[in-house]
């Protein structure tokens, strides 16, 4: 490998998950400035949900668009289009002056991200060969998962300290200072096909658009509901119809095969289910900690830090191992240390619940989490070939975001049943069942796992079972889990 190729690499790895860090960071900077929003704007709980919402149903929708986006008219273009698009939204919401236009910049910021998450995993992809890019990804999701760290803490004390419109100014300067490095850094790259999938684009974004929507308006109307029923309904429908466009036509934007692959379909399983039940439950946890604890932003936000620090911690060397050990080992592990922190929390909570009795649950859910990300990207990237890696970059954060979405709106229906938010005793009431619901899921997503083949086959091996593999990509084959050969391989 040439100077100018590892300088390359760097630059791009540096990027992207710099890129990554601030949507990252930003979504989570939100949760902890709620309450000083509602009192700064007068917001409902309406306009609450919403600010959280909005971002949330526009970055689902958008996420496969983005990537194909990426695909058709360069990665690099869109990804700086998406980065440009977030740093603006973000000096909007930050000088909104009701919750209606904080609402709206919420949701173009929501589109930024869309552009921006899923091309960063492709642009590192093909920036990294596949024996080098256990490393890469470890990087990028530490990096991540230093977002994740300091989300809560950066959050509870710019609102502590200044307000919360500084939660998202903190955006600015570092889409300022990224863009120009991009555009003059970042290599441009396309995707396999030379035309975009319109009736596709139309049917996912509507479909996912019908479902989201639905799973987040039933957090307020019920599960019964007829605007409930409906969205998700005809979301489905739409996605059905997706599904069977997809299998014929010539230049797809989300090849149905990949779904036939072991490793692709169990990965996204996996990984569905744990952010169904952690982001669910930290969705409470972080009320719980301020609402029935009585703790300040700041203090809430330092005590999380042993969570979120731990997946910090250990994303680089999860990246790492998945290189040498494989996924399967590495995630079933991370599942299983998650469910069992949220089952330890579910029996010790209460209104007078030490600190000190969090710290070992809390360590146990971040390195979990950790242990999931980075072997989840290798698993998935081994699945395709690297021409391929913005559409399955894309169906998987698509996938993991309705996880989350829909693990808040479950666990928020199992919270009001059981409990409530009118005394500290009324929220333990909630939280238990909510967590209860949440260690089932994750323990599901450990057992989907255990089918995953045992690790990913060296690079070199893989073009030779490539070549086997190319002519029936669709039967047991591909289901085997063995990946498709990359350029090199079908050359050869």
């Amino acid at each position: 490998m040439t100077g100018s190729t590892r300088s390359r690499n760097r630059w791009t790895l540096a990027i992207v998950s710099l890129a990554l860090f601030m949507v990252v960071l930003d979504n989570l900077v939100v949760s902890i400035a709620l309450p000083s929003i509602r009192r700064d704007l007068g917001a409902s709980i309406q306009s609450l949900e919403w600010t959280v919402n909005a971002y949330v149903l526009s970055y689902a929708v958008l996420l496969l668009t983005g990537a194909a986006l990426g695909d058709r008219f360069g990665r690099k273009r869109v990804f700086i289009a998406g980065l440009a698009l977030f740093t603006l939204a973000s000096a909007g919401a930050a000088l909104a002056p009701t919750s209606g236009l904080l609402v709206a910049a919420r949701a173009v910021q929501g589109a930024g991200a869309a552009a921006v998450t899923p091309l960063t995993l492709t642009l590192l992809a093909e920036a990294f060969p596949a024996e080098r890019r256990g490393v890469a990804l470890g990087v990028w999701s530490g990096i991540s998962g230093a977002a994740v760290a300091m989300g809560p803490l950066v959050g509870g004390a710019v609102v502590q300290g200044i307000s919360w419109h500084w939660i998202f100014w903190i955006n600015v300067p570092i889409g300022v200072a990224l863009l120009p490095v991009a555009a003059w850094r970042l290599s441009e790259s396309h995707g396999p096909y030379g035309t975009l999938d319109l009736r596709g684009l139309t049917l996912a974004s509507l479909g996912a658009f019908g479902v989201v929507f639905g799973l987040v308006r039933a957090q307020s109307l019920g599960w019964t509901s007829p605007t409930v029923v409906t969205a998700v309904g005809v979301g489905l429908a739409l996605l059905a119809l997706f599904v069977a466009w997809e299998r014929r036509a010539a230049e797809p934007m989300l090849p149905m095969q990949f779904f036939a692959r072991r490793a692709f379909a169990v990965t996204n399983f996996a990984s569905l289910t744990m952010y169904f039940g952690m982001f669910g439950s930290i969705f409470f946890l972080s009320q719980f900690m301020q609402n029935v604890l009585h703790n300040s932003p700041l203090g809430a936000g330092l005590k999380i830090l042993v969570w979120t620090g731990a997946t910090m911690i250990t994303a680089p060397l999860a990246g790492v191992f998945s290189q040498r050990v494989g996924s399967r080992p590495l995630m079933l592990a991370g599942l299983s240390l998650q469910a069992g922190a949220l089952a330890w929390l579910a029996s010790v909570a209460s209104t007078g619940l030490a600190y000190s009795q969090m710290i070992v649950p809390f360590i146990m859910a971040g390195a979990g989490m950790a242990l999931v990300f980075a072997p989840a990207a290798a698993a998935v990237l081994s699945a395709v070939r690297d021409d391929q890696a913005g559409q399955a970059s894309g169906a998987t954060n698509a996938i993991r975001e309705v996880g989350g979405v829909l693990g808040v709106a479950v666990l928020a229906s199992v919270f009001t049943s059981a409990g409530g938010y009118t005394s500290p005793q009324a929220f333990v009431d909630g939280l238990v069942p909510a967590l209860w619901v949440g260690v089932a899921v994750l323990g599901a997503g450990a057992l989907a796992v255990l089918v995953l083949p045992f690790r990913t086959l060296p690079q070199q091996a893989q073009q030779v079972a490539g070549a086997g593999v190319a002519q029936q990509a669709d039967g047991a084959s591909a289901w085997s889990g063995a990946p498709e050969p990359s350029a090199a391989g079908r050359a050869a």
